[in-house]
């Protein structure tokens, strides 16, 4: 069996660039240990605990758009909308390694897995 280790999604919104250009579609990888742990000595991290995210959406989203690069400027550009897409999405692939739930048919009872694919991910 293959690791699935990156993701697609489409951003609700999508970040704005500077000539108003819209990016909306994206990947996003497994984050590493490293990555939860290297923005904890970041001092915008220690001024402030919840840029960490920031930080860390910045290290594992590998595309959006046609972005040439990607940093916490960017994500700090983000609209609220986008950002909470994107935690959650972070949350599910990293505790899952996958996007894929469990669960029982409340008729037959039988288990099997089902992909969830919010609005917008592919």
């Amino acid at each position: 069996m293959v690791q699935h280790t990156e993701f697609s999604f489409s951003l609700p919104q999508g970040y704005v660039d500077a000539q108003g250009t819209v990016h909306k579609a994206g990947v996003m990888r497994l984050s590493t240990a490293y990555d939860e742990i290297m923005p904890l000595q970041d001092p915008r991290v220690q001024r402030n605990p919840g840029y960490l995210v920031i930080i860390l959406l910045s290290r594992v989203i590998t595309q959006l758009g046609t972005l040439e690069q990607l940093n916490p400027k960017v994500i700090e550009g983000l609209f609220s909308g986008d950002l909470v897409y994107l935690q959650d999405m972070y949350q599910r692939i990293n505790q899952n390694g996958h996007t894929r739930l469990r669960v029982a048919c409340p008729h037959c009872e039988g288990k099997f897995e089902v992909e969830t694919v919010p609005s917008g991910e592919s």
